[in-house]
Parts: structure tokens; sequence; C-alpha cells
């Protein structure tokens, strides 16, 4: 049996088409990343922040049998509040199978009978997990996701080509994984997913567009979920003051009449605008990135059945 200093396991449900747009933001939270569906971090995260993390162990001890997860749950003081166990090997964990239903009860049983205290199974006042991962047992307070992303799918403003709700929270995650004292803004908001995303996960985030129609519908969209903040019109080249962090979703050449020229300008203009940008784009832009002083960091590629967005990250 060991007692671990506070450390944390999150588990991980992903499409395949999102496996890369996962990691990406897995190294932005933790700066690691691993193809399988479970890490560790003594980094802590809420869980709901991720449209791919399913849950967070916070580990108390780490033991070679359910019996020691049992005894060392038996030592706890019956201070009142009820309790609910939940096993997390729901599906497989790296090499470490599924676990069946009866056998998931068992072990929650087991550890529950010698915990002191009620348990509750509608409302606990505290909910802890376990999970084994290899020939190793993790016991600790389980945090669950909560899909909000969910609630954002469908909005009074939408956009087709827009940025699902999913890959918006990614991408923002991923230009502000840790939001404390950072200032973010996003020049090219259009209807504002990634606005509403940011802002709903307490991203200090403004938003900004050149389309006025555009900026009506980003500010009806924030009100008709309860956030605020600020956007306002005009072209990134004449946005003020400085920021941490920049997020662009740059406009398609397939739906709009950009030009490489003017592709160019908003990279230069995001360069005296912003210290980290992260950019959303149909098509390679290296180049310009390159030419407007930017350090490419990382990268992945998005995919949506057939069609792929590439997500830099620049410095």
């Amino acid at each position: 049996m060991n007692k671990t200093s506070v450390n944390h396991l999150y588990t991980y449900s992903r499409h395949v088409d999102e496996h890369d747009l996962c990691r990406l933001e897995m190294r932005a939270f933790f700066n690691q990343d691993t193809s399988e569906n479970f890490i560790m971090s003594e980094v802590c995260i809420d869980p709901s922040r991720s449209p791919f993390i399913k849950e967070r162990l916070d580990v108390l001890v780490t033991c070679d049998s359910i019996q020691e997860v049992a005894e060392f749950a038996s030592t706890f003081a019956d201070d009142g509040q009820t309790f609910l166990i939940r096993c997390l090997n729901t599906m497989p964990l790296g090499e470490t199978a599924k676990l069946a239903h009866p056998d998931r009860r068992k072990m929650e049983r087991e550890i529950g009978m010698a915990m002191p205290g009620e348990a509750d199974l509608d409302q606990p006042d505290i909910l802890y997990g376990v999970v084994q991962i290899g020939n190793r047992y993790l016991f600790g307070y389980l945090t669950e996701s909560v899909a909000v992303w969910n609630l954002h799918v469908k909005k009074p403003e939408m956009y087709s080509t827009a940025l699902s709700t999913r890959v918006a929270r990614a991408v923002a995650n991923i230009a502000v994984p840790h939001p404390e004292g950072v200032k973010a803004i996003d020049p090219c908001c259009g209807i504002g997913n990634v606005l509403v995303e940011a802002l709903s996960m307490g991203i200090d985030m403004d938003g900004r567009d050149i389309n006025p129609l555009a900026v009506l519908g980003s500010r009806k969209n924030l009100e008709h979920f309860g956030l605020t903040g600020k956007v306002t019109p005009g072209p990134i080249e004449e946005a003020p003051g400085h920021y941490d962090a920049a997020i662009i979703d740059m406009p398609y050449n397939l739906y709009t009449h950009v030009t490489r020229e003017q592709q160019a300008s908003i990279l230069q203009a995001a360069r005296t605008l912003t210290d980290k940008l992260v950019i959303v784009t149909i098509e390679s832009m290296d180049d310009l990135l390159i030419d407007a002083g930017f350090k490419i960091q990382d990268r992945c590629i998005a995919k949506k059945a057939h069609f792929e967005r590439e997500v830099v990250v620049c410095l």
C-alpha cells in the first residue's frame, strides 16, 4: 500500500477523429500526452472543461489488492457525511480490460462495507472512485465530467462553417489551459462559438469581428447562455491593447473571398496583438506565420468526416 501526495488520474472518451486534437489539449494541460485513454498528472484540471475527459480521480492510495484498499478505507473517520463508491473500469484502460458489471459492483461493495459512515446511492456527500490499472488498484476522490458544451450546440445564431462546440472548447483550452491572470481575444470571432466555450469555462476573453452582423450574432448567443463578454466590431488591424493569448479561426477561401495578402495582414496584426496564437485553418499557413514573426510550437489535425482543419499553436 502506498499513500500518495495529491496525484490525479484522468480517463478519456473520444472519437477516433478527435484523437489528435485530444492529445494536443493534453499537452496544453499537462505538458505531456499519451495514446492511451488515461493519463496521470500532478496538474489538477476540472474534467468538465474538456470535451474528452470523462472523470478525474484524486488518488489517495495505490494498493496491490482490493482488500488493501478496503483496509485503507476502514481507517476513515465517520464524520456524518454519506458516500458513494464507483469503479472506473467501465471501459478498457490501456492494457487493462473492461471489468464486467458484477465484478465492478463487488469491488465497490467490498470497500463500502469496510468504510465507516452511510452509503447513499442517489445524492452522496462524497464521491469516491476505485480503478484497476494493471495489477494495481487506485482509490481516491472522484470528480465526474459534466458535458456543459452539449447545452451550447443549438444557438440563436449559427453558421454551418463555424467550429463545433467540442472543437471550439478544445481550442479554447489549448490557447488558455490555465486561465488565472490570462487575458485572451478572439479577433475574428464570427457568431462566437469559441467565445461561448471560453467564457463558460471562466476564461477572460474578448471578441471582435470585422462583420457587424457577426458581432450582433455573437452578442445574441452570449446573452442566450447568460454569459458576459465584450464583443467589438472592427478589423483585427484596429484592435487596441495587448493580450496573453488569441484564437483565430481563419476565414476560409472556400467560403469567403479572403486573399493570401489579407490572411498575411491578419497574422501580422496578430503578432503585435498577442503573445500566443492558436490558429485554425483549412490550409497550411506556415510561411505566413513565420513571415509574421511567429514560432510554431505545436499542431494537430482536427477531423470531421472528410473535412480537416489544422490547429497550430504559435508563440
